[in-house]
């Protein structure tokens, strides 16, 4: 067999934990506390975040379900915000956490495929070193969570393989339980984990008594999120191909792969490749195989049903991981010239990794930050981009309520156009605000405008209002310098008045997704 380790990894069904290496907690804190350190300085830049807004405006809104996301995020963003209102940065410590976690938890993953000091931390800087697996947790936002709670699932499964301890699937399966009510992507992971591991084995993983209790439990707990989902006409399943329609300007179906390994950066590619090979190949990690045959799996899931391209993000971790353990294992085998030929390449990747994560953290001040070139570079950048623009938008539509007569004051709502708009205004201008609405998204199902006459719409089409209202005229401007377009750039306020039809036969047909 190719690529095989002079020494065995101690991967075998039968290993016992003191047959592993130690665990190297000194090495990894000397990366995971760097993290940290990044993370918490680049979660205290720019503003909040246009998801972060909506989640604070749901959470004011409490429900089982949401449109587009379960109740998870509203009930922390919630949370944080009423431990410390008005502060970005304390509502994203969560996430920073969790991504901390996610590096330590990467270094473990190593060290269960039997890997030392140096594949443990090789592991924790080839998962800190991708800037969208580390810069991800700076924000408060789906993904980030869910990320980091499939990181804990691997790593459970991964145990639960070398120990056959079956509480760590019964443990792996809250995990999902919880995961489950951030975002509908975790079935994907268990729907192919069950399938590769039939394919490749252990087949008694899919067979074990605690993992369909624990199946039991996922399904108990989402039942009010299914509930909400189905009173609804499941927005959620209706997502799919607002995503892929999303995608096409980040290449579509054709570069779906190669962008999905890029997200893993420099180091993290490569080890994520490697880690594939050797999952796939090395006999003393065939207990592990179907970890590689789930991410192909996965790959092809989400890139049959348009997904984006960070949706099989979890699974790095397990991956990075073994790769890392095989550069190792291949460098401890082959000669010295060799050996210190792969030790230069890894170490160059890693610094050249390192610095480019760092370049691409929000360190400049916002007057050095350039508006994008177009939709693609804004699409790339959208955690920068759509964290400006808020406050002027909301001077600007304040400033347009306070120029209506008293009698339009009294009647009036705000109508925006894009989800993230309304959240915006409902977070930084409720107390001098009129009841805002949006169609939009998540935003759609929070209500409509009633029996309201006078409306302040923001950045909505002007042929949808005027097809509503019999007035419809133009009484603002935003155009921020940074900001996301149509949200913050190119906006136009309209005052509205005189509907043409009851809000009630309206809304269901202005909703979208």
């Amino acid at each position: 067999m190719m690529n095989r380790p002079a020494r065995p990894l101690g991967a075998g069904r039968h290993a016992k934990a003191e047959e592993r290496p130690p665990m190297a907690w000194w090495t990894v804190a000397a990366v995971a506390v760097p993290a940290a350190v990044v993370l918490l300085l680049s979660a205290s830049r720019y503003g909040y975040f246009g998801d972060e807004l909506y989640f604070l405006a749901a959470g004011r809104r409490p429900g089982f379900g949401y449109a587009d996301q379960g109740p998870v995020l509203p009930l922390l963003a919630w949370l944080m915000d009423s431990l410390a209102p008005g502060s970005f940065f304390v509502l994203r410590l969560p996430s920073v956490a969790l991504t901390v976690t996610a590096i330590v938890l990467c270094a473990m993953l190593a060290r269960e495929f039997d890997g030392g000091r140096w594949a443990q931390l090789l592991a924790a800087i080839g998962y800190a070193s991708s800037p969208f697996l580390l810069l991800q947790g700076t924000m408060l936002t789906t993904n980030a969570l869910d990320t980091a709670l499939w990181v804990i699932i691997t790593w459970l499964v991964v145990r639960w393989v070398r120990t056959r301890d079956d509480r760590l699937l019964l443990a792996a399966a809250l995990v999902t339980a919880l995961d489950m009510q951030v975002k509908w992507l975790i079935p994907f992971f268990w729907i192919a984990v069950a399938a590769s591991s039939l394919l490749c084995g252990p087949r008694e993983l899919a067979r074990r008594p605690l993992l369909w209790v624990g199946g039991a439990i996922v399904v108990a707990a989402t039942v009010p999120e299914l509930i909400w989902q189905a009173r609804h006409s499941w927005p959620q399943l209706k997502m799919g191909g607002v995503i892929g329609s999303e995608q096409g300007i980040l290449g579509g179906r054709l570069l779906f792969v190669p962008m999905s390994v890029s997200l893993a950066g420099y180091l993290g590619a490569l080890l994520l490749l490697w880690g594939l090979w050797v999952l796939l190949r090395w006999d003393v990690l065939r207990p592990y195989r179907f970890l590689g045959v789930t991410l192909l799996l996965l790959y092809a899931a989400f890139l049959i049903t348009g997904g984006r391209i960070y949706y099989a993000a979890g699974m790095y971790a397990v991956l990075i991981a073994a790769g890392a353990v095989g550069v190792v294992g291949t460098a401890e085998r082959i000669g010295s010239v060799w050996r210190r030929a792969i030790t230069v390449c890894v170490a160059v990747l890693a610094l050249g990794a390192t610095v480019f994560t760092l370049y691409s953290t929000p360190w400049r001040p916002a007057d050095q930050v350039h508006p994008p070139r177009d939709d693609a570079e804004a699409a790339i950048s959208i955690g920068v981009y759509g964290s400006f623009g808020w406050h002027e938008l909301t001077d600007e539509v304040t400033r347009a309520y306070r120029a209506l007569t008293p009698a339009e004051r009294a009647h009036a709502v705000i109508l925006t156009d894009t989800y993230w708009q309304a959240s915006a205004l409902d977070e930084l201008g409720r107390d001098r605000l009129p009841p805002l609405y949006s169609p939009s998204r998540g935003f759609g199902y929070f209500g409509a405008p009633d029996d309201a006459t006078a409306v302040l719409a923001v950045g909505n089409s002007e042929a949808a209002l005027r097809s509503q209202f019999g007035h419809v005229e133009p009484v603002g401007k935003v155009d921020t310098r940074l900001g996301f377009k149509g949200n913050t750039q190119d906006v136009t306020i309209w005052k509205c008045s005189g509907p043409k039809q009851p809000w009630s036969q309206v809304w269901p047909n202005w909703m979208h997704l």
